[in-house]
């Protein structure tokens, strides 16, 4: 179906921070698919696990116990907030079952009528009919008849407009601590800490949806860490199980029981093979020092991008984002940016916001950052006479 405006370009394998086409060019991957091969391609301890898990079993279904699942649920309760985990296999999922578990804690606390979720202007939670009203962006939204119910929208970092949204009809709110697609704009970490005030003050959840900014993306496990917050429910995937298809809802107990046995479900979702995979990813990203070098590495990487945006000002104007979820804020089209840089050999995330994103695996070092800011050096050098041939006339 002519769903995608894919790029004319194929990969054959991948090493690393780097991918290599079907005619043998290399590219380094600072998109990582979209912010999900966390641990770059081909890396033996994620693939081995992979290869090991396939060669055993790899589904089963949920009418029956999975060890592997219930180890990565425990490791998860064990490093984070949460009392217990529901496994799914997409971000689209896992916020659809945070949504329903945060209506289904309403109503069995006596209070159905409070269904509604509160959030936020150039959010982006997914593509199934709910999530696109979550998102509530007229683009998306436009030609899929009748918005869903129950999604109501305040301005992102704005505490006042988001109290004055509240009603009696309200459940919760749901954030991203990063906003990915609509533009890499972070959360004020006050804003959140005052999120969670708010949701104690009024009585309502506190949902967060980790998609893309959790799993080591900003350089602790979780986004809202750096808060210092604890939230009611999180979704997260994408970099999860590394590239394998895999999401999760992770929740406090007065959230988790809601999900008796007969409200919710799925077929593949934590499945032992997705599961083999993520207890993978975690082996890595838990090891000792390994989050410390994320945030290192993004820092490092900030201050290459702030140098490159004063000296391309026709091309960027500024840098935003957190860890290694950092966007570009881009003086002309996105688009054109993220073309000239896979010319380069460098591949990007068009952003919202007219941002361009670089999301690249967590296991990259300064070596890797130098060349990404050298190719978008280069890609800013050829679109700069343009520029100025543009701005002359």
């Amino acid at each position: 179906m002519p769903n995608y405006n894919r790029a004319d370009l194929a990969f054959e394998h991948g090493e690393g921070a780097y991918l290599f086409d079907t005619a043998g060019r290399r590219y380094l991957d600072f998109g990582a698919g979209i912010a999900t091969s966390s641990l770059g391609h081909a890396h033996p301890h994620l693939s081995a696990a992979i290869a090991e898990q396939a060669g055993r079993v790899i589904h089963v279904s949920n009418l029956y116990r999975i060890p592997q699942a219930e180890r990565l649920a425990q490791r998860f309760v064990d490093a984070s907030f949460a009392d217990s985990v529901l496994f799914c296999n997409s971000g689209a999922e896992a916020n659809e079952g945070l949504v329903k578990a945060m209506r289904k804690t309403m109503s069995d606390a006596g209070a159905p009528e409070r269904y509604r979720i509160i959030s936020f202007e150039g959010a982006f939670h997914g593509r199934t009919l709910a999530m696109l009203a979550a998102t509530g962006n007229p683009k998306y939204l436009a030609g899929f008849g009748p918005e869903v119910d129950g999604f109501d929208h305040v301005p992102f970092n704005n505490l006042n407009a988001l109290k004055a949204a509240i009603t009696p009809q309200t459940a919760g709110i749901l954030i991203e601590p990063v906003q990915g697609e609509g533009g890499v704009r972070p959360a004020q970490l006050q804003f959140l800490r005052d999120l969670r005030a708010t949701c104690d003050e009024f009585g309502i959840l506190l949902g967060l949806d980790e998609v893309q900014c959790g799993m080591g993306r900003t350089g602790k496990l979780f986004a809202h860490e750096w808060a210092g917050i604890t939230p009611d429910v999180i979704s997260i995937a994408k970099g999860i199980a590394g590239g394998f298809p895999m999401g999760a809802v992770l929740a406090k107990e007065k959230v988790a029981k809601a999900l008796v046995p007969g409200s919710h479900g799925t077929t593949f979702g934590g499945s032992p093979l997705a599961c083999a995979a993520a207890n993978a990813v975690l082996d890595v990203l838990l090891a000792p020092g390994f989050l410390g070098d994320v945030q290192a590495t993004g820092e490092y990487l900030w201050q290459g991008l702030e140098a490159l945006a004063l000296r391309h000002p026709q091309i960027f104007t500024g840098v935003r984002g957190a860890g290694l979820l950092v966007g570009l804020k881009c003086a002309i089209p996105n688009g054109q940016i993220q073309d000239t840089a896979i010319a380069e050999g460098l591949l990007t995330v068009a952003a919202g916001d007219n941002v361009l994103r670089l999301a690249p695996p967590l296991i990259i070092g300064r070596a890797e950052c130098d060349e990404a800011l050298a190719l978008l050096g280069r890609a800013a050098s050829r679109l700069t006479p343009a520029v100025t041939l543009e701005a002359a006339k």
